[in-house]
């Protein structure tokens, strides 16, 4: 049986407020064959102070005019705006997913119907938030970007007492970087948590191109996150370390053959192996004409293809044996 990876395409801001903008996200998600499409739910007001600075990457895109609460406010999505984003994902036929900042935002989503929560990396440490997703008791995929082994088990055990199952948990391994060096990857981390935590696990990837999300697959991710956008060109804090639509199908398409070429682990000839078999491996064939009453030996006997005659493996049995009949050059050996 295949196992399906659960691929989120992250649309998160890159509709810059713009509902169009959102729904042609929406189209270039499904198109791609992803399984998600993801947006970012919150309120500028109750995520950060009027203050607050941007990060680095954010100064990069979009430069350092305005507060991080300004820029934010540009972004947010309304109720309606939601509602209107999930009717096109049904009309699309891909899931639609958000990712709520903070309580009264989880709240919203939840009264959209979702069953599946996304908890950022920035709030992995937020104990009230925590505490109020696990309660629900729903479906969590929890990014550990910025975090150690400790605050994770710290996040989890948070979870757990609330009232989500670990079961129900999915740790995405990611690197809170736009765009992350190759250097900080650090893949194999998500194995180290899912030895950890006996949980199932993921890569949220802010790597530029797709290759470390299709090498995430190969190493037992079940979900992988990726941003997306119509053009890396357009304003905005995360365009500039997105795919776009084109390298988003690329992306899909090698996971999906990643999924088959993993298969099932069972260790047995193939449908194609079985027809080329005897052709690829060898028999016990007469070096030199060899007259009946003659030993088979090193001198007068060797090993060619095709396999439809004695095996090779059978070379120690044979050596000593008296050839029954003549043997001409090449011809296989009987007993």
């Amino acid at each position: 049986m295949i196992h399906k990876t659960l691929i989120i395409a992250e649309a998160g801001v890159n509709h810059n407020g713009d509902i169009n903008l959102a729904k042609q996200l929406i189209d270039e998600a499904a198109f791609a064959g992803a399984d998600v499409v993801k947006f970012q739910t919150f309120s500028a007001s109750r995520q950060v102070t009027q203050t607050a600075k941007k990060a680095d990457y954010q100064i990069q895109t979009t430069g350092d005019t305005e507060s991080q609460y300004e820029m934010l406010r540009r972004l947010e999505l309304s109720s309606a705006m939601h509602l209107n984003l999930i009717e096109h994902c049904q009309k699309r036929n891909i899931g639609f997913l958000s990712t709520g900042f903070d309580i009264e935002s989880v709240d919203l989503l939840l009264s959209f119907g979702l069953e599946l929560f996304k908890i950022p990396s920035g709030e992995i440490t937020n104990l009230p938030y925590l505490r109020h997703i696990g309660q629900l008791g729903k479906k969590v995929i929890l990014s550990t970007g910025m975090s150690t082994l400790g605050d994770i088990e710290s996040a989890i055990d948070v979870l757990e007492h609330a009232g989500t199952h670990r079961k129900n948990f999915t740790l995405l391994h990611c690197t809170t970087e736009y765009p992350t060096p190759m250097c900080e990857v650090n893949l194999r981390a998500m194995q180290s948590m899912q030895a950890a935590f006996n949980a199932n696990v993921g890569y949220s990837d802010h790597s530029e191109g797709i290759e470390v999300s299709i090498a995430a697959v190969a190493l037992g991710a079940s979900v992988i996150e990726k941003h997306f956008t119509v053009d890396r060109n357009l304003q905005g804090p995360d365009h500039k370390a997105s795919l776009e639509p084109c390298q988003l199908k690329a992306m899909v398409d090698a996971i999906r053959n990643i999924e088959i070429a993993l298969g099932d682990g069972v260790k047995r000839l193939t449908t194609s192996e079985i027809k080329n078999k005897s052709m690829a491996r060898k028999s016990l064939v007469a070096r030199c004409a060899i007259k009946a009453g003659e030993e088979f030996s090193v001198k007068n006997t060797t090993t060619k293809r095709p396999g439809t005659g004695i095996s090779p493996m059978r070379w120690s049995e044979v050596m000593g044996e008296i050839a029954r009949r003549n043997f001409m050059v090449d011809e296989m050996i009987e007993l």
